[in-house]
């Protein structure tokens, strides 16, 4: 895309020298998000398909703004969309991202303000960023892949956006994003008012750049002033002020409403949140242990950004509202923990690992389901595989499943073959783990039937349950096995409904155990240590004790390379940091260089 002062994703053939739409101004849009899209387009009089160097290209209408939107049903997906921008930006030296209100000059009303320390982006990337399915991210680091995100999120929030950016290559410039202004002035098609400014050495002071003269950064910096909130060049450049030498700053005004008519967000039952209007008060009034994360993070922005992210580096806080953001590993909120490893069928390259327990409320709430991560980012909180409430009640896992693909506004998945498999597996890895330890927190075992289920895909030995052997993965995706292969396969099988007569022997000696003495009965970590009387087979505890010791041993050894990981990220990022500086330190010595030999410069 040239560097031109607008973002036209369509033909302007039909507007007038100043960039205004011939068309008549229709009605004031709707301030409730979903009514915003229910207006007529009129049909200009001898409009035609616009076309450009003698080639047919598509018309963007305005509409296209809102429905695009209307893939975000809830107000927070939007939000975690420009979360995601920032966190990106970590491997371009980001050591934060700020949530926070605001307010427009003209009228006091809220907005919302996003904010972080990134590389920033130049003119080039800016207009990348505001144009339609243009996206430079295609590293597996990056959260960001389909180039829409900011479009959708930006306009499910409010009607209207401004972006401020200032690149380490001492540029800086403003983009809007209005769907007000493009209703207003009756435009057919999507444009993007921007002006850019570098850094003049000699003045030390930000210079407007304009490739296109000036007449278009004129008219584009017109137009500006009129519909954001900022009247005057001074008030807009002032934005700039607490960015730093390098970031992005997003304010989102004309924020919308709700069915009630009032706003979506709610920035006053708590100072350092940002809420769902009307969804909160009911909440507020349930027991104690209705307060979980899991019935929190749909009203409650400070919960929900908490669980986000499954791993996030040491030094990189997200503050909301002034404060940090607690960060919340649901995995370790888990008590009778397990490792289960599961390989997607046909895809000898990928091996899944969930972490799976009780919830350490248990039985006190009644949460259960999987929070499922893609690249780093969590797509489905708490998603029940089973749907019935008796068996696996309490039980949570959490998993990174990398290959498979989210829908856009990265709030489900596709629903695929490959998801597919994988939502049977959960769900028999649900009940296996239900019926193996229910009554260690105090439930009756309903499942009458100890065998379980096994999937195609997965074998018995693929689960890690206090892992006392390294397990081994049995692929049956293969249609050419050996006989020798299956006759290995027939033996694990055999080996677990062994392991499972045993256990269904221990439940034939234990009598049923209470809350409180299954409480007597679990030791720290996970341990299971018997003071009844009564005792079960002599043959089964032993081995009980040492899987949850070897499971304890390996938990550790995964979080000391987990750690391992992170200080080698966070190196990488330092030095890459450090070689950033040392090449701008250059660049200002090769500067003063050519001023004092009188040369001069040419701005990149």
């Amino acid at each position: 895309m040239s560097n031109s002062n607008f973002v036209d994703l369509s033909c302007d053939d039909d507007d007038d020298e100043n960039g205004f739409s011939n068309s008549a101004t229709p009605a004031l849009i709707s301030r409730e998000f979903w009514k915003a899209g229910n207006y007529k387009v009129s049909q200009r009089q001898g409009h035609q398909a616009g076309t450009k160097n003698q080639q047919n290209h598509m018309r963007v209408h305005p509409m296209f703004l809102h429905s695009n939107a209307t893939s975000h049903k809830w107000a927070f997906g939007g939000i975690a969309e420009l979360l995601d921008n920032a966190v990106d930006e970590i491997q371009n030296g980001a050591t934060y991202v700020s949530i926070d209100k605001s307010s427009t000059p003209w009228d006091g009303k809220p907005a919302l303000l996003i904010k972080d320390d990134g590389g920033g982006m130049d003119p080039e990337a800016i207009r990348r960023c505001m144009s339609f399915g243009f996206t430079d991210k295609n590293s597996k680091l990056t959260i960001g892949q389909y180039g829409n995100g900011f479009k959708t999120s930006s306009m499910r929030l409010g009607a209207d956006a401004m972006v401020f950016s200032r690149h380490r290559s001492l540029t800086q410039s403003v983009g809007l994003l209005s769907y007000t202004f493009l209703r207003r002035l009756g435009y057919d098609e999507i444009l993007v008012p921007m002006v850019d400014y570098e850094f003049n050495i000699s003045s030390g002071t930000y210079q407007p750049l304009m490739p296109h003269g000036f007449q278009q950064y004129i008219s584009n910096l017109t137009m500006m002033l009129k519909w954001s909130p900022y009247s005057t060049e001074e008030e807009l450049l002032k934005q700039f002020d607490d960015i730093g030498p390098h970031g992005t700053k997003i304010v989102i005004y004309n924020l919308w409403l709700n069915d009630d008519g009032d706003l979506e967000l709610d920035f006053s039952s708590d100072p350092e949140d940002i809420c769902i209007n009307g969804e909160n008060t009911s909440q507020k009034r349930k027991p104690i242990f209705d307060h979980h994360v899991a019935n929190q993070f749909q009203f409650s922005l400070r919960v929900y950004a908490s669980i986000l992210y499954w791993r996030l580096p040491n030094y990189f806080k997200i503050i909301l509202r002034g404060r940090d953001v607690e960060h919340y590993n649901v995995a370790l909120d888990l008590k009778f923990p397990e490792i289960i490893e599961y390989r997607p069928h046909g895809n000898l390259k990928s091996v899944l690992t969930a972490d799976i327990g009780f919830l350490k409320e248990a039985p006190h709430v009644n949460i259960h389901g999987f929070c499922i991560y893609h690249r780093n980012r969590l797509i489905m909180p708490f998603w029940r595989a089973l749907k019935t409430t008796s068996v696996g009640r309490g039980v949570v896992g959490v998993l990174e499943a990398n290959y498979i693909q989210p829908t856009h506004n990265k709030q489900d998945f596709e629903k695929t073959p490959l998801f597919q498999k994988l939502e049977d597996r959960l769900r028999q890895m649900t009940t296996e783990y239900w019926r193996l330890h229910c009554e260690l927190i105090g439930y009756q075992n309903t499942i009458r039937n100890p065998g379980i289920e096994l999937d195609d895909q997965e074998s018995p030995s693929s689960r890690t349950r206090n892992c006392l052997h390294k397990p081994e993965t049995l692929d049956r995706g293969s249609q050419n096995e050996s006989s020798s292969g299956r006759l290995g396969k027939s033996a694990d099988v055999h080996k677990v409904r062994n392991l499972e007569e045993l256990m269904v022997k221990r439940k034939d000696l234990d009598r049923p155990v209470s809350l409180q003495q299954a409480k007597r009965h679990v030791g720290t970590c996970g341990t299971h240590i018997q003071h009844d009387t009564e005792q079960p087979d002599s043959a089964v505890v032993p081995q009980k004790i040492k899987l949850m010791e070897e499971n304890k041993r390996l938990r550790s050894r995964l979080s000391e390379k987990e750690k391992m990981v992170e200080e080698l990220n966070l190196k990488a990022q330092q030095l890459q940091m450090e070689q950033e500086s040392i090449r701008l330190e250059f660049t200002e010595m090769l500067i003063e260089a050519k001023l004092l030999e009188g040369d001069s410069i040419d701005f990149f």
